[in-house]
């Protein structure tokens, strides 16, 4: 008996001591709370998807944690592509893809010879912008839309539309395509330019046909 009041006294000071009370009154951490908190609502969800299988006690929590992890990423790739989204669209909307008089004063027979210049010197995206006005001038040149100084892609979509719907669609593909080589966000690399190219290009042979 004396032996187990001695163990109980000695363990009762050790709690007692200054270093074991600082190390357990220490504040967990934000992370870690949030971390908690998580894996237990994970944890409950799953116990009421699959009650029979007890999951909160089946799945450990280097186990919950993995889960947590996976599901910020893919919140992470969706706030990405959801961002990227729309910044696409608001340049769609409002930057007017011409930027000077002599770019709409160019036929589009210029725009393609210069457009191979710039490819030569493995200047992409240059040749990108050549190659996208080169098909927006064949189109004017046909009638299909108007092309302005002031006007966006958006304008020249939705002109598109009234007279060849398949062609609208294809064109607004490449004006995000020219959007992102243009202003930066979009490193043109020779692979992407060439599939860009061809895809110009189907129209602009039509001409020569």
């Amino acid at each position: 008996m004396d032996n187990v009041d001695d163990a109980r006294d000695e363990l009762e000071k050790i709690l007692n001591e200054t270093e074991y009370t600082n190390y357990s009154d220490q504040p967990s951490t934000i992370f870690s709370i949030w971390l908690e908190k998580a894996k237990n609502w994970i944890a409950d969800q799953l116990d009421h998807l699959f009650p029979a299988l007890k999951t909160t006690s089946m799945l450990a929590g280097p186990i919950l944690t993995i889960i947590i992890v996976i599901t910020i990423l893919l919140m992470v790739t969706v706030l990405f592509f959801v961002i990227r989204n729309r910044s696409r669209k608001r340049k769609f909307r409002e930057t007017p893809p011409l930027q000077s008089t002599q770019e709409i004063n160019w036929s589009y027979q210029m725009h393609v010879t210069e457009a191979m210049k710039q490819e030569d010197l493995e200047k992409f995206s240059s040749a990108t912008r050549h190659l996208f006005i080169a098909l927006l001038l064949y189109f004017h040149e046909k009638e299909w839309l108007e092309a302005r100084i002031w006007k966006t892609n958006w304008e020249y979509y939705e002109e598109l539309k009234k007279v060849n719907q398949q062609s609208a669609d294809q064109f607004q593909h490449l004006a995000y395509f020219f959007d992102e080589a243009t202003y930066g966000e979009r490193e043109v690399q020779k692979e992407d330019y060439v599939q860009f190219q061809k895809e110009v290009m189907k129209y602009l042979s039509e001409a020569d046909e």
